[in-house]
């Protein structure tokens, strides 16, 4: 019965398969997959739920015909347990007209496949639809599922295996955010020079980001191995895979921008004026010649009076004790009147938060453009040298993972910079908290991991400059809107020469618990000194717990040394932060684990570089390029040698370890 059942399957995907290259039409009935009818609760004939689901049936018919964007829910019925919840969801890329012949012919057949069920559920390529007598909105539900299945197979499934699961993991991570306005995501990759592998991912949209990213995450690993294509659907969300593009590419692209209306209709097009009337155009080209003229000499003009100012500002700053030296300082110098009128003139209601450094204001500049304002205290611990240090670096750095310094304003005792807004405040605000925590899933944290160490790295052997941060922590990681790290707080920051590689200072700076131990006992600062924070940042993000949370209960270790003991002996996942037992890959976090205990090893000299860092996160072989054994509770001491040595700022340093 099991081979009967998949045979039917496979040639249920070849029927499939063909229709891809099948001219379509819009009269195409949909294609049929599978049902699900458990037969367990029938209502009977004539009754009051066979009345509500009629009911409910023709409204989501209705509902897929208005603009639904593909999606809708509806109920009938007031009275348990008669009542009829139901909804569809078309996929992301067909269009209404699609949409709507899809859950008009589900809405006939469900009723003929499953009849006198209280609970089905119906798919097809084009849709899906389900109702219950059970609310079912909202609600993140795994089964009944569906895997079918391409019977070509693949002729590298090593290699694969790699791409699938990298393109199927992005695809599932943007279905979650909803960032295309619906929970549905597509993507492509190479596989090889002649072959493309083509993914999608979608859920529900009433499922929050979490549940879409639960459920996805939950079915990706069903999916068939070893086949050029496949497809695992499930009441609240799918996923597929093929090598030939199975989805509408030119429905998913942009559409033109609608023209231009005014009071009295859409504006014309553009007239061409035809050879020999140039009497006419050359009275309109004056018209527009004059007031543009004029428009441009005042540019000018309040350009040279700028130039003037910037000139004025920048001697100010060369009061300083030394030169802010920028090469285009004029474009990053603002006057204390604007950043005034942006933050409503330092008002509270736009305060974003404080620190030992001064205030930090939100503020909106005249173009639109949203800041983030830091105000410097006079008895800032940040001051007139860390000023002009953040200035100089920051100005020169562009990437992705930095927070991007958009000016500065000196005026009197007014020190300000103003830096682009980061709308979702800082990592240990959502970390550190036993509520807000649970919105970093590890899919979220793992991005965040990787984002810190693409941005460490660029520090390091990227940009112009060799940059060494000397205070990496939670709380100087900013969050975009889409959950991306920034790195901030440069202002304790160090650069290096090209061929420079290490330093050493009187003056310590940073927070302890961070600071390797050769930078905290002997002021020695180094690119391997940010690696160590980076570690110790790594593992607080895995255990959600600060680096001196075991200390404080009494316990007598820093959470580096809880992290190395568990690892030590066997059980390394006991570490893990509770809220994300449900979403965590074991497999990224024993790389992460392992990572972070490489990275606070007390020889700099054995710990790895960002590149290397950044190289284990992206290569799902890690374990197997680096011979990696994977702990567990009946580890071998032979498998790593080692020993922890207490004696660095946070209470412990790897040495002698062996993952190599």
């Amino acid at each position: 019965m099991k081979s009967c059942f998949a045979f039917s399957i496979s040639l249920s995907f070849l029927l499939v398969l063909l229709s891809v290259y099948t001219p379509s039409s819009e009269s195409a009935p949909p294609n049929y997959l599978d049902h699900y009818c458990p037969n367990e609760t029938l209502f009977a004939p004539n009754s009051t739920y066979q009345s509500n689901l009629n009911t409910l049936l023709s409204n989501l018919s209705s509902a897929a015909t208005a603009d639904t964007d593909g999606f809708a829910n509806a109920t009938a019925g007031q009275n348990p347990p008669d009542e009829a919840y139901g909804l569809f969801l078309c996929r992301g890329d067909v269009n209404a007209s699609t949409c709507s012949d899809c859950v008009a012919t589900a809405k006939q057949d469900i009723l003929r496949i499953c009849p006198n069920q209280r609970v089905s559920v119906i798919w097809y390529d084009e849709c899906m639809l389900r109702y219950s007598n059970q609310s079912i909105f909202s609600v993140e539900e795994e089964l009944p599922s569906l895997m079918m299945w391409n019977p070509g197979n693949i002729t590298d499934p090593a290699k694969f295996v790699q791409v699938l699961g990298d393109a199927i993991k992005d695809v599932a991570w943007r279905a979650s955010v909803g960032e295309s306005g619906k929970k549905f995501a597509v993507g492509e990759a190479n596989f090889t020079s002649s072959q493309t592998l083509y993914t999608l991912a979608q859920c529900t949209p009433d499922l929050t980001a979490w549940d879409c990213n639960t459920c996805l995450r939950s079915v990706i690993p069903g999916l068939p191995e070893g086949k050029q294509g496949g497809r695992k659907l499930t009441p609240s969300c799918a996923v597929r895979f093929e090598l030939y593009p199975f989805y509408n590419i030119s429905a998913l692209l942009a559409p033109p921008p609608p023209p231009v209306t005014t009071s009295e209709g859409p504006l014309p097009p553009p007239v061409t004026i035809p050879e020999g009337k140039c009497d006419k155009s050359a009275v309109i080209i004056v018209a527009i010649i004059v007031p543009v003229g004029g428009v441009l000499v005042l540019l000018f003009l309040t350009r040279c009076f700028l130039r003037r100012k910037g000139k004025k500002t920048n001697e100010a700053v060369k009061g300083m004790s030394g030169a802010i030296e920028l090469t285009t300082k004029e474009s990053l110098q603002f006057d204390l009147a604007t950043i005034r009128v942006a933050t409503n003139d330092f008002s509270p209601e736009n305060k974003l938060g404080e620190g030992g450094f001064g205030e930090v204001f939100r503020g909106c500049l005249p173009d639109g453009q949203q800041i983030a304002v830091k105000r410097l205290s006079q008895s800032s611990r940040q001051g007139d040298d860390e000023f002009k240090n953040e200035v100089q670096l920051v100005a020169k750095l562009q990437h992705g993972n930095l927070v991007r310094l958009l000016g500065f304003c000196l005026d009197g005792v007014e020190k300000l910079l103003a830096y682009e807004f980061v709308p979702n405040k800082s990592l240990d605000y959502f970390l550190f908290d036993p509520q807000r925590s649970s919105q970093l899933n590890w899919p979220l944290r793992y991005k965040v991991i990787s984002g810190i160490a693409r941005g460490m790295l660029y520090l390091h052997e990227d940009s112009r400059l060799r940059i060494i941060h000397c205070d990496l922590k939670c709380s100087n990681i900013l969050l975009d809107s889409e959950m991306n790290p920034k790195i901030s707080v440069f202002g304790m920051a160090r650069s290096f020469g090209v061929d420079q590689t290490q330093a050493s200072t009187n003056k310590i700076v940073g927070t302890f618990g961070y600071m390797s131990p050769e930078y905290a006992m002997h002021g020695e600062f180094s690119v391997e000194s940010n690696v160590y924070s980076f570690g110790i940042l790594l593992l607080e993000i895995i255990c959600g717990k600060k680096n001196n949370f075991y200390q404080q209960l009494g316990r007598g270790e820093y959470l580096a040394t809880y992290v190395w003991n568990q690892w030590r002996d066997g059980t390394p996942l006991k570490v893990l932060d509770p809220v994300i037992a449900y979403s965590y890959s074991r497999d990224e976090v024993l790389r992460c684990l392992h990572i972070g205990l490489l990275c606070i090893q007390e020889d700099p000299a054995i710990r790895p570089t960002m590149a290397t860092v950044v190289l284990m996160l992206s290569s799902s072989s890690f374990s197997r390029l680096r011979g990696l054994s994977i702990p567990t509770k009946e580890l071998e001491s032979d498998q790593s040698t080692s020993r922890t040595m207490p004696s660095s700022s946070s209470g412990v340093s790897v040495t002698e370890f062996n993952p190599w």
